[in-house]
């Protein structure tokens, strides 16, 4: 079936149901930092669903993909800049790369819409199909071949505060579900009051109400909550040295590098602080290695009497060869060096080349070092009385790596991060947007510390009380409380979402049953219409 559905002219793109679908993904990429506009998310599938009425099977994922298309080549167009100033492309690669990367995630969109239409035409609700099914998809494209859990339905309302903390029990994905079933419900009201001979949704609309008023009823009741963690206070400071990206890693300018650095510090901690974080790479040289500079790096945290977290590179030997990381170093007031943490999660074609040996002319982006490689153990660092998890960079926007810090004892999560790939774009807001997740689904406080923004402090409810802009110089500060490692989320994890993969595989089978004994004929079907969206 999903070969003959993607087996669509080009031109169909352009008839009235491209064009609504087309409508329904700039309402939704516009929902996303850094247009904003959240609340377009809950009318956003309305055009999608009026496109719906009547279509085939086809149809169903041609106008998903359409949809899911139209918002990512919106959502992701910085990839472009990544791709031709850092990556040193020519646009005429960068482009098809892009749309590559659009098309595969509207691909997610497209399986989605066909699930639930294909279950209309077995008798199912689109009210139940459609929200447990955009589900699925969600979460099987956040680990399916390496992951991309980027700009998910969800993540577009993280400055709603009552709303989102019910990630603590099922992540992100329990607030997309409840859009998109909003999103039906709403269709099907207007449908209703427009006079077309379709019924008022009354189950669904109750549902819904329930749903959203026991999501803002819990969400109210968790931000009233005091935490409680014994585990003193962290007074942070948190370095933004706005390092170009040009020459970051050239040796003439290290020097420069390390001043920036340390002339910030010392400003920010004219107050008393416990734990100093500088960004990822922040350090453009093997700290390991680098022993005179390694030595100043020391002396200042002896000199100030702090913790101090560093990015740098790292390698070490695994099995005879030399293995490159992309770390956090820990040292300590007293000048040592206590703790290392090791990215997990690389950046596909970022900080290593998949297959690279089968393609040996493609380049990864971050220059200077070989291929990295992943970590090998998820561990948290000491700082005071309390431990800290660091996330590198893109591992801010896996919610199983947060989880499993915190598991290991972490009750701060460190984001460290170097966003001046993006530019001037709106990436670095939807990559903070996402990353506030983190600190809801695990009850634990996230620090951010970006070389050109957005540096940022978070809560254990997602509220970001600091922050910075881009391409400043500066830094922030302010005082944590440790959080209780205490939620639903780490005890059960994505538990949710599989059960809705496996009811949107129930959904599945129950439609090819259908069609294989013939009880509902797609050609019958056409004359429902609205009818069958319900």
């Amino acid at each position: 079936m999903i070969n003959r559905c993607l087996s669509v002219h080009p031109a169909a793109f352009f008839d009235r149901q491209g064009l609504l679908s087309v409508c329904s993904g700039l309402m939704i990429a516009f929902s996303f930092p850094n247009a904003g506009y959240s609340f377009l998310a809950w009318v956003a599938l309305i055009p999608l669903l009026v496109a719906l009425e009547g279509a085939s099977n086809r149809t169903a994922f041609r106008i998903g993909m359409t949809c899911g298309f139209s918002a990512y080549t919106v959502i992701l167009y910085w990839i472009n800049i990544v791709i031709t100033h850092y990556g040193h492309l020519p646009w005429a690669v960068s482009i098809p790369l892009y749309l590559l990367l659009a098309g595969w995630l509207a691909l997610f969109y497209g399986l989605a819409v066909l699930v639930a239409r294909a279950g209309e035409q077995a008798g199912l609700k689109t009210a139940l199909t459609l929200p447990i099914a955009w589900v699925a998809f969600d979460f099987i494209r956040s680990f399916l071949l390496s992951g991309f859990p980027w700009a998910m339905l969800g993540h577009s309302q993280f400055r709603t505060l009552p709303l989102i903390q019910i990630a603590d029990i099922t992540g992100v994905y329990g607030i997309t579900l409840l859009i998109v079933l909003s999103n039906v419900v709403l269709y099907r009201v207007l449908r209703a009051l427009s006079g077309a001979r379709v019924p008022y949704p009354v189950k669904s609309a109750v549902i819904m109400i329930i749903a959203l008023i026991a999501t803002l009823f819990y969400g109210f009741d968790r931000l009233n909550k005091q935490e409680t963690s014994n585990d003193k206070p962290l007074r942070v400071a948190l370095i933004q040295g706005n390092i170009d990206q040009d020459v970051k890693w050239s040796p003439a300018f290290q020097e420069q590098t390390l001043a920036i650095y340390e002339r910030l510090t010392r400003q920010a901690v004219k107050e008393p602080v416990d734990l100093v974080v500088w960004p990822e790479s922040a350090v453009p040289f093997f700290f390991q290695d680098e022993l005179n500079q390694a030595e100043r790096v020391k002396g200042l945290a002896r000199e100030l009497a702090v913790n101090l977290l560093i990015g740098s590179p790292a390698h070490e030997l695994r099995n005879g060869q030399r293995t490159f990381l992309n770390s956090a170093f820990l040292i300590s007031p007293q000048g040592e060096t206590v703790g290392r943490s090791d990215k997990m999660h690389l950046v596909p074609f970022g900080e290593y080349v998949p297959l690279g040996r089968y393609f040996p002319f493609i380049s990864k982006l971050v220059v200077g070092i070989g291929d990295f490689s992943s970590g090998e153990n998820v561990h948290s660092l000491p700082v005071a009385q309390t431990r800290i998890g660091t996330l590198v960079c893109f591992e801010g926007i896996f919610p199983e790596l947060a989880r499993e810090y915190v598991r290991t004892g972490a009750r701060v999560l460190v984001n460290i991060t170097n966003d001046a790939w993006f530019g001037r774009s709106s990436a670095p807001y939807q990559h903070l947007s996402i990353a506030a997740f983190r600190a809801v689904e695990t009850r634990t406080p996230l620090i951010r510390a970006a070389n050109t923004g957005i540096t940022a402090i978070i809560d254990h409810n997602g509220h970001i009380s600091t922050m910075t802009a881009l391409f400043e110089e500066g830094f922030r500060t302010g005082e944590i409380k440790p959080g209780s490692g205490d939620s639903l989320y780490l005890k059960f994890g994505d538990a949710p979402a599989w059960l809705c993969v496996l009811l949107t595989i129930g959904f599945a089978l129950q439609a090819w049953r259908k069609r294989r004994t013939g009880l509902s004929p797609e050609n019958n079907n056409k004359n429902q219409g609205a009818a069958d969206v319900s």
